[in-house]
């Protein structure tokens, strides 16, 4: 959530797009924790979800009541449900800055029409063959992976979901975390369908602090830094499945005995199982609690990534121009999975029966992809694809490419208001 209070047109010049929208946030300041402690536990996702919903609008009126100069505008998650309610209340317009891709925006948003025009029930009971029909943008592929994100996810979750699109017709503008070239019919249909504007500002992902060097002797949890430096080009698997929702204990150490059957050199971000993993790990590879996942992609020693296809992590992957295996866990990393390797063919999918269940899949068959994937000749047309995307978003984010217009564009437009 972000709130401006605006006094003058930012300048721009020099300063990149992403810089210019920094410099105009003139303070920052925080409501307290309202989320129940019980609710930030990865076991109750709905529970969280819906107390990030519900418990933080009254205290962001009340910060919002005891700022001078008052706010001029708003941009809010799509998620938090409340900010684009509170900017109409208060006559502030708001930005809806929507964190995913922009063709599960558009998913959801079919969705939600056809719960609302009561083609659907609330609880998705009746999803089946020929209930969802063709979305303008959306291929029919992803249709089925649709029907697939309404079975194995939380209902109360996509309720909830669908209750925040719900409100987006009543913002002022739409952000997309997206590079516009990528998602091209996606993007097409939505300003079709919306009366405001809509720019796409991705990859929203800190490129800027590549840019930065780093120190090993000052910081030694950067030491993975300098063990990449050894590995030879492309030949680390890079791993890591989120932050939230997470594979089982039991399925974590069949992945650690493919490793080891393999010989493959890898990183793996395994948060709280680091610790575990490490033992029963090959010393062929780093076991680590948290990297710099950005730093650690666009190093030239990474030669793959096996994801959970987290819309961030996506984009960190196309960005760096590294070929995905992917791993879908939950929500919209099901579509997104899709999109990698079927629409953009820059990854392979490590297939199961059904994804988000409890599908156990053995070290033996967890080796067996692994091995190809690793081949640099097996997935030459993957890695082709994977440069050929990296170059398309780095000339989306370059001076006059469409990311970089399109934030200078929304910067300049919300800059204006109030001084017409």
């Amino acid at each position: 959530m972000v709130f401006l209070s605006l006094s003058s047109s930012p300048k721009s010049g020099s300063a990149t797009s992403a810089r210019i929208l920094s410099q105009i946030i003139s303070r920052l300041s925080s409501i307290p924790n309202v989320i129940p402690p019980e609710r930030l536990k990865t076991a109750d996702f709905p529970g969280f979800y819906e107390a990030v919903m519900t418990k933080m609008e009254d205290p962001f009126e009340q910060l919002l009541d005891g700022l001078n100069p008052p706010v001029n505008a708003i941009i809010g998650d799509v998620e938090l449900r409340w900010p684009i309610g509170v900017g109409n209340r208060r006559n502030i317009p708001v930005a809806a800055s929507w964190t995913m891709s922009a063709s599960f925006f558009l998913m959801l948003h079919h969705l939600n029409l056809l719960v609302q025009n009561r083609h659907l029930s609330v609880d998705f009971s009746d999803v089946g063959d020929g209930h969802i029909g063709q979305i303008p943008g959306i291929s029919s592929s992803q249709l089925i992976v649709l029907q697939t994100v309404i079975h194995v996810n939380d209902r109360r979750v996509l309720q909830l979901a669908l209750q925040c699109i719900s409100k987006v017709p009543k913002a002022q503008y739409l952000l997309l975390p997206t590079v516009q070239e990528v998602e091209v019919e996606a993007i097409k249909s939505l300003e079709a369908i919306f009366s405001f504007p809509i720019f796409t500002i991705g990859p929203a992902i800190a490129y800027l602090e590549l840019e930065q060097s780093y120190s090993t002797t000052a910081n030694s949890s950067l030491d993975y830094l300098n063990w990449l430096d050894s590995q030879p080009a492309k030949s680390v698997l890079y791993i890591s499945f989120g932050g939230f929702v997470s594979v089982s204990g039991a399925q974590m150490d069949e992945i650690a005995a493919a490793l080891k059957i393999t010989g493959i050199c890898f990183i793996w971000v395994a948060r709280g199982e680091a610790s575990r993993l490490k033992e029963k790990c090959s010393d062929g590879g780093l076991v680590v609690p948290w990297c710099d996942q950005l730093k650690v992609l666009s190093h030239s020693s990474i030669g793959g990534f096996w994801s959970h296809c987290g819309w961030n992590s996506t984009q960190e992957a196309v960005f760096a121009g590294v070929p995905m295996l992917t791993f879908p866990l939950f929500l919209d990393q099901v579509p997104n999975s899709r999109q990698i390797v079927e629409e953009w063919k820059n990854g392979w999918e490590l297939k199961r029966s059904e994804v988000g269940s409890e599908v156990f899949l053995a070290k033996e068959e967890i080796a067996e992809v692994l091995k190809g994937f690793m081949d640099l000749e097996s997935r030459k047309e993957v890695r082709e694809r994977a440069e050929e995307l990296k170059d398309i978003c780095h000339l989306a984010i370059a001076k006059g490419g469409s990311s970089d217009l399109n934030l200078e564009a929304f910067i300049r437009s919300i800059s204006s208001v109030g001084q017409e």
